[in-house]
């Protein structure tokens, strides 16, 4: 029986998104940089295709092969195709419309998606008051964040910024679907490396065909820094620990990210560059904040910590099973 994922989070696991949200914070940066440079297929095939090198060294320095067998590469492609091939490229052309503040926005509502779809889709996922609450809070938290100057576009690219929230959609499902990876034995390496490196497969001959990359001018170093950046921070490391929450959060806890990716970005550029921290975006962190300790609980219910190999939930009242379906 595979233990609930509908749990409060361990310290560790918290760590463990907060620099997820740090490094997935970074590729809309490297995006940024890199689409003045090249089109939007041509740079998600680099993303994956670069990260697929990555980690298969990675997993050759260790002594271990790919895995093998049609089943797990079919899982690999559906994958692939929900974690990256659709949202990265629907993501990477949205940002060529609309303002990268209002793709992170619109890239927020994951988490609201992904409640409801884990709720419809699994049976120890289900949806409470206080998720939903606590994502309402942290979406909302997003926005302040942010601040209503970027929500002046909000509508007239409407076509782009439809894309962006179909790839939050996407992320949203791809969470789902990636718990299969556990229940057939694949490491966190392992299923980060496969799944790149189907995603790679999917897209090349698109990118060939639409972009012809042959005939595009040398990028320039700042370009290629964010290229390399983007492949190995943003997608190679970022989907090994992807994968390993995954296995031991859940899907909808491990989606709260979407949340803590401004707050990471906001913090990293006061720190790191100077740039001045203003009543909004503390208010908007307070109201992530809120949301966060909302989804967790255990305020709720009585704090204490989780322990490793914890996993226990509340009983629920007795009734028709059923089973997941992802």
């Amino acid at each position: 029986m595979q233990p609930p994922a509908n749990r409060p989070m361990s310290p560790s696991e918290w760590g463990l998104l907060l620099g997820l949200s740090v490094l997935w914070g970074g590729s809309f940066f490297f995006v940024g940089v890199a689409l003045r440079a090249l089109p939007p297929l041509t740079l998600v095939v680099l993303r994956v295709g670069l990260a697929a090198v990555i980690l298969t060294l990675v997993l050759k320095a260790r002594g271990l092969p790919l895995p093998r067998g049609r089943g797990v590469w079919l899982a690999f492609l559906g994958a692939a195709l929900l974690n990256n091939a659709v949202p990265f490229c629907l993501i990477a052309w949205g940002q060529t419309q609309i303002a990268s503040g209002l793709a992170a926005i619109l890239n927020a509502t994951t988490p609201l998606f992904g409640v409801l779809v884990a709720h419809g889709l699994t049976d120890d996922e289900r949806l409470t008051p206080g998720r939903l609450v606590g994502v309402l809070a942290g979406l909302a938290g997003v926005a302040v964040m942010i601040g209503p100057s970027v929500l002046s576009g909000l509508g007239t690219e409407a076509l782009a910024q439809g894309a962006v929230l179909l790839a939050a959609l996407s992320y949203a499902f791809a969470g789902i679907y990636g718990r299969r990876f556990k229940r057939m034995g694949i490491p966190p390496l392992s299923a980060a490396a496969g799944q790149v490196t189907a995603a790679t497969v999917l897209l090349l001959p698109v990118a060939l065909a639409v972009d012809r990359p042959w005939t595009l001018a040398i990028p320039p170093a700042g370009a290629i820094a964010a290229i390399l950046g983007l492949a190995a921070l943003s997608t190679a490391l970022a989907y090994v620990i992807f994968f390993r929450l995954l296995a031991s959060a859940g899907a909808t806890n491990l989606m709260l990210v979407t949340f803590l990716i401004p707050v990471s970005a906001l913090l990293l550029g006061a720190l790191v560059l100077g740039e001045p921290v203003v009543p909004r975006q503390l208010l908007g962190m307070a109201l992530i904040g809120a949301g966060l300790v909302a989804i967790d609980g255990r305020l709720l219910t009585g704090w204490r910590p989780v322990r490793p190999g914890d996993r226990s939930e509340p009983a629920r009242p007795a009734g028709p099973t059923r089973h997941p379906q992802a």
